[in-house]
């Protein structure tokens, strides 16, 4: 079952199986509260380019790759929360981009050339991200945490050629794969304030720059970045479930311009998305 689906069914069983309380208790929660939240709505890039070497012309997926499209999104977290002020997050997030478009003229990536009429990319980039939130102010109206994130990415790249151009042809060739796995820190902050009538609007931000030579102090000129940004409009169906809308960006992506190990890739994307949220104890 694809993971767009999966949030759906999740989002549809929160809404209609979770329990309803009799009446709601004020005060400090007690006992660990578990919140389990879904998401599922589409993606669409805005910017996306990537280079494996200083003689490749830069590759435009989203201009010549066939990222011109609206794709399925899809996201599931889970919640642990103790004291009413430290919170643990676990979430995965798949992202699995595979186009197809006409292959552009003398195409080559990191050398190896490509011939045939179709360019067939897969852009794979799922991640598991695990958050720890301190509650730093809690008002009527207002909650605010912070707190830090480890990400860990599960890339892969590949572009393959597929048809030929001409009927004598001998067929297409050219196939390139780079993949990878690997911790990424954020930094995190989460904020959310209550409206009347059981309405909401909350954001929640993990991001980290990092410009190596700055950071270390070595000549590797290597600079990273993440944003994840969303801005959320929810309301309360019950006193433990909730329903919203939400809008984020998504992007990031690293430059390495040492000849040695070339690499230069930078996506942005957006999400549109609908969910639920249902919290576990009291």
């Amino acid at each position: 079952m694809k993971p767009v689906t999966v949030a759906f069914v999740f989002c549809a069983l929160v809404v209609l199986l979770a329990p309803v309380p009799a009446s709601a208790e004020q005060g400090t929660p007690t006992r660990p509260v578990v919140r389990l939240v879904g998401e599922a709505g589409f993606l669409g890039v805005i910017d996306h380019r990537i280079r494996f070497s200083g003689d490749d012309p830069t590759f435009r997926y989203d201009k010549d790759g066939g990222q011109d499209v609206l794709f399925p999104f899809a996201r599931l977290s889970a919640e642990l929360s103790w004291q009413n002020r430290h919170t643990i997050v676990f979430l995965y997030q798949p992202l699995e981009l595979e186009t197809r478009a006409p292959l552009p003229s003398d195409f080559t990536v990191d050398g190896v050339d490509f011939d045939g009429d179709t360019l067939v990319s897969r852009y794979s980039f799922p991640f598991y991200r695990l958050s720890y939130l301190y509650r730093f102010i809690e008002t009527e109206r207002w909650v605010l945490d912070g707190g830090g994130s480890l990400q860990i990415r599960n890339a892969t790249i590949e572009f393959r050629a597929e048809g030929t151009k001409d009927p004598g042809d001998p067929g297409p060739r050219g196939f390139y794969r780079s993949a990878g796995v690997g911790p990424v820190p954020l930094l995190k902050l989460r904020a959310r304030h209550s409206l009347p009538r059981g309405f909401y609007v909350e954001t929640e931000i993990d991001g980290i720059y990092a410009p190596i030579s700055y950071l270390n102090g070595s000549d590797n000129e290597t600079v990273g970045a993440l944003l994840d940004a969303s801005l959320r409009a929810g309301y309360h169906v019950t006193d433990s479930i909730e329903a919203f809308i939400n809008v984020r960006y998504l992007g990031g992506g690293a430059s390495n311009t040492n000849p040695t190990d070339y690499s230069v890739n930078w996506l942005n994307t957006f999400t549109v998305s609908l969910g639920s949220a249902v919290r576990l104890g009291k």
